[in-house]
């Protein structure tokens, strides 16, 4: 096995670019990761990188060897995933990222119940907002929110999830109740944006009667987490734009009151995405069909009891 863990490293130290990056993703020192680099480049008698003390780069030869040192981990992963079809019995650890809320409501309560079904899988969860990619940072399968931007990946549509905008009631005795998006522009309303790197200018695309319209919305704070956009709205800070089962138990609380509802946000799409391969691991279709189905009562839930 040393040979394939030196052509995974090779591959790792290749996207991340860096030495100790492809370490802390394998979860293997520097020394390990620089080792395995040395034993390769000792069997192929080139140079793979190109090393300074400030950067690596792949050499030529580097360059003509990761795309053959990815077909190999691909049929490696493709026979290993025929084996455990056939034994019934998935194993391996499964990445999985989701944006925070979806995280930390959908996903996160349920790992438990997976673990105990399937325990030979270990399951690395990575919750974030920003957008992520599934090459680079190594993983199986991504939740996500919205129209993805990579269409080398594959989709598999969960939901149309409703949105709706809220505030807390302190801040409409303040500002005035907006009835429709034109009066959030028009007023100047303060409306929290989730801000992470590469995110583009403030729109919000709702429903009026002349169809879809994106409004240009400004406001004084933005975030990169959703949850802190929920708290600053509960706060009286301003308008939030939400996914409704993230806002369920806020709004039936009374706590937050859906404003602008004559023009409502468009519903976003909630999606698994994952890479294109010969053969699905059994452990991401697994992990998705588990995950989908309670996902799907979640959104539910909350959209009936609106």
């Amino acid at each position: 096995m040393s040979y394939l863990d030196n052509i995974k490293t090779f591959v790792r130290v290749y996207e991340l670019g860096s030495m100790s990056a492809a370490g802390r993703d394998l979860r293997i020192s520097p020394a390990v990761t620089s080792a395995r680099i040395s034993q390769l480049e000792d069997h192929l008698s080139v140079r793979l990188f190109q090393r300074t003390t400030r950067s690596l780069t792949p050499t030529a030869q580097g360059k003509a060897f990761y795309g053959g040192a990815c077909s190999v981990l691909d049929s490696v992963a493709y026979a290993e995933a025929q084996v455990m079809d056939l034994t019934e019995n998935p194993k391996g650890q499964l990445h999985v990222a989701a944006p925070l809320g979806v995280g930390r409501r959908l996903i996160a309560p349920h790992v438990p119940d997976f673990a105990a079904k399937y325990p030979l899988i270990d399951v690395r969860l990575r919750l974030t907002d920003r957008n992520v990619d599934l090459t680079a940072e190594g993983l199986d399968v991504a939740f996500h929110l919205g129209q993805p931007a990579d269409s080398n990946l594959r989709i598999r549509k969960i939901a149309d999830v409703a949105r709706v905008l809220v505030a807390a009631p302190d801040y409409l005795v303040r500002r005035g109740h907006p009835m429709d998006g034109a009066a959030l522009v028009r007023d100047k309303h303060e409306c929290l944006n989730l801000r992470f790197p590469g995110a583009q200018e403030f729109q919000w695309l709702l429903h009026t009667p002349d169809g879809p319209q994106r409004f240009r919305v400004t406001g004084r704070l933005e975030s990169d987490d959703g949850d802190v956009l929920t708290d600053w709205a509960l706060a009286g800070q301003g308008v939030a734009m939400k996914p409704l089962f993230e806002v369920a138990e806020h709004l039936a609380s009374g706590a937050l009151i859906v404003v602008a509802a004559a023009t409502p946000p468009t519903p976003v799409q909630m999606a698994c995405l994952y890479t294109h391969r010969r053969h699905q691991d059994p452990k991401t279709r697994l992990f998705m069909e588990f995950m989908i189905a309670r996902i799907n009562d979640a959104v539910r839930s909350a959209e009936s009891a609106s």
